[in-house]
């Protein structure tokens, strides 16, 4: 039973009976061999995927204000100014992402060079062919043109699930 049940019937049959009524007392554990209710408690927020995500997004911003930069209208900057802003910010999130995601190519092969594609071609995740591809989406192999990376060890701070976990960064006020 609801709680706010419980309390209109106890009101009413103390206010016109005189006594609690018998479903409550038992509800309650004050009925003879009555057992209470299990107290019901609320379920801890699990974290998902997405929060695994947003997280990154903020180590990035937080390391190397990434968001910032991406976020940012670059049409009216010099190439020179958005090629110094981005060597500065890559190296910082490239420092961030080593030390939270140990990163290992898909083929560790020489792009340009012909590679055989073996069992990684039946995973479509692994390899994605690229040109002419046969019409059955199969090819022995090709020229690879991209590694591909694949995420060996994630290792992430642990979530605080007491705070918004969509905040990738807080605003900034200056108080003076």
């Amino acid at each position: 039973m609801s709680r706010i049940s419980l309390a209109f019937q106890s009101f009413f049959g103390i206010l016109f009976g005189g006594r609690l009524p018998e479903a409550v007392a038992r509800a309650f554990g004050y009925a003879k061999g009555a057992k209470p209710e299990p107290a019901v408690k609320p379920a801890a927020a699990q974290p998902t995927a997405a929060d695994g995500a947003v997280q990154i997004l903020a180590l990035l911003q937080r390391d190397a204000r990434l968001v910032d930069l991406l976020m940012e209208d670059i049409s009216s900057a010099t190439d020179e100014q958005v090629g110094a802003a981005f060597r500065m910010v890559q190296e910082q999130a490239r420092q961030s992402l080593q030390r939270y995601v140990r990163l290992a190519p898909v083929i560790d092969g020489v792009e340009g060079a012909y590679t055989r594609t073996g069992a990684l071609s039946k995973d479509p995740a692994a390899v994605k062919l690229i040109g002419n591809v046969p019409p059955d989406g199969q090819a022995p192999g090709g020229t690879l043109r991209h590694k591909g990376w694949r995420a060996q060890k994630v290792d992430l701070p642990p979530l605080n699930v007491k705070q918004d976990l969509t905040i990738i960064a807080p605003a900034e006020v200056e108080v003076e």
